[in-house]
């Protein structure tokens, strides 16, 4: 048991399909790419989707979607076998295929083709999300989510990703999750065409009330999402701008959201998980860049583990990004340290004195804040992307384990008394000096605080 709650995912499955290739001439016959040397990619495209990326983060998912004995629907069954439990429905037509046609990892076409729906619901699948501690619904417009209404109805999911083409979440729904797009077109209209905060706060506040549901998460892309109960909404920023293929990252989205509500942290929280995992699947290429569906269950990676994500960046060919020190009492000076370091590269892995080290060099009374509480504090920042301790008076030992490729202390060192330079030059890494603020320490802080109890 790894502590995360099971999760039934309700929706519209879909195969999608990808062609790679290199764009280098146009054809002679007509003013288009021609696309040589395609090589050909499958995987679980919407509702499968979602359930797929779920799974991967270790859940026990149970999908219940309209699946028939079409090519495209038994090419979905084979990549979702090894991953997850499949509640098929009766699928009208054929599963609807999606195939992306790319050059240069750029999209050139899109072909779509099948137009199967869920014809209606099966008694088995009721009886799936009556007992269900947990429901995301992935509405796609193809009649799933239609057919089981009244049993959702009796029981509101935790997340529902809606679809212009598909009804409306029902009363009662934790969290909805349009796209900014989407959230425009759904709420009533006021006659305000823009597309800016103001609109999306707007839209959000309307859908809370228009859809009675608890809140609204309108994802606005790489700057974000923003929740709303209501009023007074609460803008949740993505910790870096990516610009690569966002295909999936709604799915990826609303599958952290409901499973990380399943596991029982507020709706905010959840927000903030997302964005923070759609940020980072972007990042990663989105859902091309995924581990083939069809090769052999992986364990989940641990995403507090500082050289599971250093690797991770390392396959994605970026640049690791680690910076050190004691972070005590965290100020302004840190902060603004570790926002510089995290444009640096990829990832910032955040490398803290333990409790003893610090104890050693700053002497008796130090630290203030213990180590635990040092560590909640830098996970908690946006542009940390893991955290790991060392016990010795300097991270030299840790960082020949860790290998960044990128090194970065304050500007209240010298270069002479970095000895971690040496060491980062033995794998062609570079140590770098960023300033501080001016007057910004821990030690500065606990002085003016001793003179005001005084």
């Amino acid at each position: 048991m790894n502590g995360k709650a099971p999760l039934v995912v309700v929706g519209d499955a879909l195969l999608d399909r990808d062609l790679r290739g290199r764009a280098e001439r146009l054809a002679p016959d007509a003013p288009v790419p021609v696309v040589d040397d395609c090589a050909e990619r499958t995987r679980p495209g919407g509702a499968a989707l979602a359930a797929y990326l779920a799974a991967r983060d270790g859940r026990d998912v149970t999908l219940v979607a309209g699946v028939g004995d079409d090519p495209a629907s038994r090419a979905l069954r084979r990549l979702l076998e090894p991953w997850l439990t499949l509640v098929p429905l009766p699928l009208t037509g054929s599963l609807s295929e999606k195939t992306r046609i790319l050059a240069q990892d750029r999209p050139v076409v899109r072909l779509d083709r099948g137009a199967g729906r869920t014809r209606e619901a099966t008694e088995a699948a009721r009886e799936v999300v009556r007992s269900a501690p947990a429901v995301l619904v992935s509405d796609y417009g193809r009649g799933t989510a239609d057919a089981l209404r009244d049993v959702l109805a009796a029981r509101p999911p935790l997340v529902w990703d809606p679809h212009p083409r598909g009804g409306p979440p029902v009363p009662g729904t934790r969290l909805v999750t349009p796209a900014e797009k989407e959230a425009h077109g759904l709420a009533p209209r006021d006659g305000t065409p823009r597309r800016d905060l103001r609109a999306a706060a707007h839209s959000a506040a309307a859908l809370v009330r228009h859809w009675r549901a608890a809140a609204v998460a309108v994802t606005l892309g790489a700057r974000g999402a923003l929740l709303s109960y209501g009023e007074h909404p609460l803008l949740v920023p993505a910790p870096a701008a990516h610009h690569g293929d966002s295909c999936g990252a709604g799915d990826r989205f609303a599958a952290t959201a409901a499973g990380l509500l399943a596991d029982g942290v507020l709706v905010a929280e959840a927000v903030e998980g997302a964005v923070a995992a759609a940020s980072g699947f972007v990042a990663a290429g989105g859902a091309a860049a995924l581990p083939r569906a069809d090769a052999e269950p992986a364990p989940p990676p641990d995403e507090d583990d500082p050289y599971a994500v250093a690797a991770r960046v390392r396959t994605a060919h970026g640049t690791v990004v680690a910076a050190g020190g004691c972070f005590d009492l965290l100020h302004a000076g840190h902060v603004g340290l570790l926002q510089a370091a995290r444009r640096l590269g990829d990832c910032l892995v955040v490398c803290v004195n333990s409790d003893a080290s610090v104890r050693r060099r700053k002497g008796a009374g130090r630290p203030v804040t213990p180590l635990a509480d040092r560590v909640r504090v830098l996970h908690a920042l946006a542009c940390v992307d893991a955290v790991a301790v060392f016990d010795e008076d300097t991270p030299e030992r840790l960082l020949a384990d860790l290998r960044p490729d990128v090194w970065v202390k304050g500007g209240d060192y010298a270069a002479a008394d970095l000895p971690e330079a040496a060491l980062l030059q033995k794998w062609g890494g570079q140590a770098v000096l960023l300033p501080y603020l001016d007057g910004r320490s821990s030690t500065a802080l606990m002085e003016r605080a001793a003179e005001g109890a005084r």
